[in-house]
């Protein structure tokens, strides 16, 4: 493994790596300085053995064993190591931590990125002998999140703890990551004191203008200047360079020429300072600074916002934090944003604050060398400052674990995402179906839906959806009543529900003898409800409280103009309040179609748009993603018939014999079977006779499939003869074949020919970053009508399996299948994909689907060697 960084309890942060020969004096200091009881709670006497010995053991290289240390500020604080005794499965296990850096977490990080790697060295339990009076070791076995087993006690406690993780483990991981996560950010986000780095005298400047906004903000903590040339620049102190600084700053701001900007990292390093945000830009189109810069990073000990950001706020009263070089101050409110891109962030700011709306807190990541969307994700679960969370990504640096912490972050508060990329219409060119699918938007598109993180397309749609979200109550559900003054306002925001998928449905009786007690007859009292424009504000009111006591309506869009007899906009937000005093949180957006703005808010409450399109756009975000939580979350079902060391010893021995490349037929219906998936049966042919041979054996009717060279898509190349009922048909079929393909044919399959079924597709295509992506469509003939097709990124859950066919855009294919079995067998595909990461693509197709069962025609498996990684494992990006 390579060295990474991770923080600790405390939000330190540690460099884990493998200990080498020349680590043996480090590990043997260690252990030397280690108290006489923690040195008999290790080696179970107070006389130690040989150390110069014993770490020089620790640091060989050896198939058998490995160490691991971790480093803060230089110096090694703790050392694991696991050897292979006997059982090549099975690891003993040992921890060594220095006693001052005890109950950081210095043990448990080391334990996690062991474990990883003895994992992908086939180790799969951990063994070790504790004394009974360890109760510190004792507690990081228990408290690690796998099911440790206690074989035997007295006072050696025998402990195993298997490695393989499951859902409470990774759940454990992220909840230490969150805790150290926040700990980390504190001093950037929350800090006591700040230093300008590059802070110019005059205005103009980038360092100057933070300075300025510091200072205008009312920044509650000490600040002060760097700049050699001044002794204080706007009534603020100045120093020649960190190194004067009487104390160490909890956050530095970096704002000199990028040149300049590793030896200012450099001078951080030697203050500890512990959060730096280097706004200057320049860095990472020059080879040699993006270097230095990423490994002062590396070595700093420090957590880094940017290079090349806008910089970071928090509004909180109590910190008052503006280090950032927008176009005017951030309006305080509950919306924390994170941000790649710092234009977007001052007109989502502006946007926001137009509206009345405000941000808890905002951190521009720029080129995020470090602090990145995931980082902001744990602080805002543990912020109660914010109440919605808003992203701009261009990139993910760990989609799989953006989908756990946004999907964890998204069952308490709403996630908001911008979407980048979507035009792109270039599709990946590839041999299979399922890969022509997989665009990078179709997969960032997965990842959002799967992780409950709403989806927007402009920062309009944006601010809407955000308003709506944080002043108004998720609904309940979808049913949507739609009440106004103008006839034709209520038309189009009903076409707009149609769009949005928001039901319009009859109001009850009840609230319909409430409508036409208070409604003149010609009032409408379907839905929309026009009220006319004859109606006083105060009656429009009334009708509105009443569609909110309904207990049939899970939101209301209220459509209004002005008129003569008054505004029944005016009294919307009294309305409301009144019905939040007696218990009703329905929640209620308003259209004025007289309005200038695009949003306002009425009563500091009710979202108010100028189109009702945009209001009902931002309704449905709001009720889809209340769907989203009313749904369970799902698990990875427990799959039966299932043989993953088969599976494992297939894809192992043809990437042993070649570097990559499409799966023989026969190998693909054994790795399938391996899986339980249902497949037809397949017998090779080198020739005429031998398929004749396999058509006795199967007998008729048979599929006759050719193999040739570059053949992929039999049926569409004229490699395919169906329904062949005897030998004779057998033969001229297979020398039709001969003939088309020449030299190029390599033999023949023969199949039994499967009854007439519904014909689907599922397939698989692997992505480095995401993470292998699931593809259900139609087969067959309708295989290339690539806008029936939906997707889901593994790990595939049985709620997952069910949404993936719900919102299938071709129900009626399903009609009269047995789709129970087609759910079994897309469970099964995404476990394939998810423990075997090396079938980059996979198409099963046709998969035909009958009244009971399914089973697959024909399929093609692509396998390719990949770099296994840990995308659970606590490390740092840079």
């Amino acid at each position: 493994m390579t060295a990474v960084r991770a923080l600790l309890a405390d939000g330190r942060v540690a460099l884990v790596r493998r200990l080498t020969p020349a680590d043996t004096e480090a590990v043997r200091l260690l252990h030397q300085e280690l108290p006489e009881r923690d040195t008999y709670l290790r080696f179970f006497t107070i006389r130690p053995p040989r150390l110069g010995a014993f770490a020089e053991h620790l640091t060989a290289e050896d198939a058998r064993h490995a160490t691991l240390g971790a480093y803060v500020d230089g110096v090694l604080t703790g050392v694991a190591t696991y050897e292979v005794v006997a059982d090549p499965e099975e690891a003993e296990v040992a921890l060594a931590v220095d006693h001052r850096q005890q109950a950081h977490g210095v043990g448990t990080l080391l334990l996690e990125h062991l474990g990883s790697l003895a994992r992908a060295r086939g180790v799969r339990r951990f063994v070790a002998d504790v004394l009974a009076e360890n109760a510190g070791m004792l507690r990081v076995f228990h408290d690690f999140g796998l099911p440790c087993r206690v074989e035997s006690s007295g006072p050696e406690i025998h402990l195993v703890l298997p490695l393989d993780p499951d859902d409470c483990y990774l759940d454990t991981v992220t909840d230490r990551e969150v805790r150290a996560d926040v700990a980390s950010l504190t001093r950037l986000l929350r800090p006591r004191s700040v230093a300008v780095v590059g802070a110019g005298r005059a205005a103009g400047t980038v360092g100057h203008a933070i300075l300025q906004r510091l200072i205008e903000a009312g920044f509650t903590g000490q600040l002060a200047a760097v700049n050699p040339h001044a002794a204080e620049i706007a009534g603020i102190r100045c120093y020649g360079s960190l190194l004067e600084l009487p104390a160490v700053p909890d956050l530095v701001m970096v704002a000199v020429p990028a040149a300049a900007v590793p030896s200012v990292l450099g001078d951080c390093a030697a203050r500890r300072v512990p959060a730096v945000v280097v706004i200057t830009s320049g860095i990472t189109g020059d080879e040699k600074l993006h270097g230095e810069v990423l490994k002062a990073v590396r070595g700093g000990g420090f957590r880094m916002v940017g290079p090349n950001c806008l910089g970071v706020v928090n509004t909180d009263p109590r910190i008052r934090l503006d280090a950032s070089f927008s176009d005017r101050p951030s309006r305080a409110g509950d919306i924390g944003v994170v941000t790649q891109s710092g234009g977007a962030g001052i007109a989502l700011a502006d946007q926001l604050s137009a509206a009345g709306l405000g941000v808890s807190t905002m951190v521009s990541t720029g080129d995020k060398y470090d602090v990145s969307g995931n980082d902001m994700l744990r602080w805002w679960e543990c912020d109660e400052a914010t109440r919605v969370a808003v992203l701009y990504l261009e990139s993910f640096g760990n989609p799989r674990k953006f989908s756990r912490l946004a999907r964890r972050l998204a069952r308490h508060k709403p996630v908001v995402a911008l979407r980048t990329g979507t035009s792109e219409v270039a599709r990946r060119a590839a041999a299979s179906h399922t890969a022509a699918s997989a665009t990078p938007a179709v997969t960032r598109d997965a990842l959002y839906r799967q992780a409950g993180v709403i989806a927007v397309d402009t920062l309009t749609e944006l601010t809407a959806t955000v308003a709506v979200l944080s002043k108004q109550s998720v609904p309940r559900g979808l049913r949507t009543m739609v009440l106004t003054n103008a006839g034709g306002g209520g038309v189009l925001a009903a076409d707009a529900c149609a769009v949005a998928g928001l039901h319009l449905q009859p109001p009850s009786s009840t609230l319909r003898a409430i409508l036409g007690h208070s409604l003149p007859a010609t009032a409408s009292l379907g839905n929309p409800i026009d009220t006319t424009a004859a109606v006083p504000a105060a009656t429009f009111a009334r009708c509105l409280r009443a569609a909110m006591d309904d207990v049939e309506v899970d939101a209301v869009v209220v459509i209004t103009v002005p008129t003569a007899l008054g505004d029944p906009s005016a009294d919307i937000a009294q309305a409301v309040a009144k019905a939040r005093a007696g218990g009703r949180e329905t929640p209620v957006v308003a259209v004025d179609l007289t309005q200038r703005e695009n949003l306002r808010l009425l009563g500091d409450t009710v979202p108010s748009f100028a189109e009702p399109a945009v209001a009902v756009s931002a309704l449905a975000h709001a009720a889809h993603y209340g769907q989203w939580l009313r749904r369970s979350p799902g698990r990875v079902p427990a799959l039966p018939d299932i043989d993953v060391t088969a599976a494992r010893a297939l894809v192992d021995s043809f990437l042993t014999e070649h570097s990559d490349g499409w799966l023989p037929a026969p190998e693909v219906t054994k790795l399938l079977r391996c899986f339980g998936i249902p497949v037809l049966d397949i017998i090779p042919a080198i020739d005429e006779d031998d398929a004749v041979a396999a058509f006795r054996t199967l007998g008729g009717p048979v599929a006759l499939k050719a193999v040739a060279q570059g053949l992929l898509h039999k049926s569409a190349g004229g490699g395919v003869a169906l329904d062949i009922a005897d030998e004779p048909s057998l033969r001229v079929q297979a020398r039709l074949m001969r003939d088309r393909f020449g030299a190029d044919l390599l033999g023949y399959l023969v199949q039994p020919m499967a009854s007439p079924g519904r014909e689907l597709l599922v397939g698989v295509v692997g992505d480095a970053s995401f993470g292998p992506l699931v593809v259900f469509g139609l087969g067959g003939t309708d295989t290339d009508v690539i806008d029936k097709r939906v997707t889901c990124l593994v790990p595939v859950t049985d709620t997952d399996s069910h949404d993936l066919l719900q919102s299938f855009p071709a129900p009626k294919a399903l009609a009269g299948i047995d789709v129970g079995a087609v759910r079994d067998t897309v469970l099964r595909v995404g476990r394939l994909a998810e423990l075997l990461p090396e079938v980059v693509e996979m198409d099963l197709n046709p998969l035909i689907a009958y009244e009971t069962g399914c089973v697959v025609a024909d399929a093609r498996i692509l396998l390719r060697p990949v770099a296994r990684t840990d995308a659970a494992l606590r490390a740092l990006r840079a």
